[in-house]
């Protein structure tokens, strides 16, 4: 197999080849056929790339197959967004009297599906402590049909065994889904431990720019043409645009996901020493409950870290006011480095009592762009100081 590099410079290069050396942006919702029979197969064909662009795009295409090579599944297929690709794949997969399982701390759109949208549809959930593998068994009913993880998670950064999971799955016919996002293919591969499904919130660390909203789904390809087939019918459709420059973001990946890895790590160290802070949540950290099932099941921690502050909201919210390179938003994995507080962000998706529940009132989600790390460094400090006097 290429290196992670190579396959983001060449995966795609069959894929609806030209003799350009960057790829068109095929700018188009129809494409025409040369008679009936080809048609025909078009209006069939799962996950295509040259019949009408709800169905697929040679943009949609070319980032499938980078994304597949990089997560060593059989297939993938491309979304709007990350909660596009999430929805879309649950609908897909569980009907009216199933039974899912998930993780009591996952990003606040995922917890949404599970507690507010699955239930109106005659779908029964169950969240459990993602740190406990026997939490996963004890929730098994023979109505399971599907488990959601996210390792690590958004925004504790707490850890999923996902090989233990993933036997646990297939031993009782149980298909896995999970979310990649803060990990990056680089860093680590539900795949290779037996996940069966997994998406990404393209948005972040696969654009790496912070100008796309997309979503992206690895796996079997039966499974994909399952989800292609709701896919049609929610029309969460990818513009082509959108896809052309969300390849364009995955061809430097191998270069940026180092420097995330790096300035990540830095960050956490340097904040965990500091009075102003009770916590800081980075698996990375030899202090984090579960490094050793981290480092067992990753090559790198990313650039994400959630910072607990002694001093509750007030201190997490002055901390996010001092900070000079990172802004307030909501996103990550770009380039630039962005903080939050979730627990302000997620009002939309979740009731005071689920977010409660989900994530502390004083933690901010530091996310590590590529900046120089002695400038992230020195800035998170300086905020820390600022707040603790």
């Amino acid at each position: 197999m290429p290196g992670n590099s190579t396959i983001t410079v060449h995966a795609d290069r069959e894929v609806h080849p030209s003799r350009a050396v960057a790829p068109p942006i095929y700018q188009t919702a129809a494409f025409w056929a040369e008679d009936g029979e080809t048609f025909a197969q078009g209006a069939v064909e799962p996950r295509g790339k040259d019949f009408y662009t709800r169905f697929g795009n040679p943009n949609h295409a070319q980032v499938a197959t980078v994304v597949a090579e990089l997560e060593n599944t059989e297939a993938a297929m491309v979304t709007a967004s990350g909660m596009a690709a999430v929805t879309t794949a649950v609908l897909a997969l569980v009907s009216a009297g199933d039974h899912v399982i998930g993780q009591k701390s996952t990003y606040g759109g995922t917890a949404s599906v599970l507690l507010n949208l699955l239930p109106r549809l005659g779908v029964s959930t169950t969240l459990v402590d993602q740190t406990d593998p026997e939490a996963f068994a004890e929730a098994l009913t023979p109505q399971t049909r599907l488990i959601l993880v996210e390792s690590p998670s958004n925004p504790l950064l707490q850890i999923t065994d996902l090989r233990a999971v993933a036997d646990l799955a297939r031993a009782h016919d149980v298909l896995t889904l999970a979310d990649n996002t803060f990990a990056t293919p680089l860093n680590q591969r539900p795949a290779d431990l037996g996940i069966d499904l997994v998406w990404h919130s393209a948005t972040k660390y696969l654009n790496g720019h912070t100008d796309v909203s997309a979503g992206v789904i690895a796996g079997r390809a039966e499974l994909l043409d399952r989800i292609w087939d709701v896919g049609l019918l929610t029309g969460a459709t990818l513009g082509p645009i959108d896809a052309w420059l969300l390849l364009r973001g995955m061809r430097t990946l191998p270069l940026r996901v180092p420097r995330h890895n790096a300035n990540g790590l830095a960050l956490a160290q340097a904040l965990n020493e500091h009075p102003a802070v009770s916590r800081v949540h980075y698996p990375g950290l030899a202090s984090h409950p579960q490094h050793k099932l981290a480092a067992h099941q990753m090559s790198g921690f990313g650039g994400a870290l959630a910072i607990e502050f002694a001093g509750g909201f007030d201190m997490a919210d002055a901390f996010l006011g001092r900070l000079r390179y990172p802004r307030r938003s909501a996103s990550l994995g770009g380039v630039e480095s962005l903080a939050v507080h979730p627990a302000s962000m997620w009002r939309g998706m979740l009731s005071e009592e689920q977010i409660a529940e989900s994530v502390p009132v004083g933690l901010v989600r530091l996310a590590a762009g590529t900046e120089d790390t002695a400038d992230l460094v020195a800035d998170a400090l300086a905020a820390a100081d600022a707040v603790s006097t």
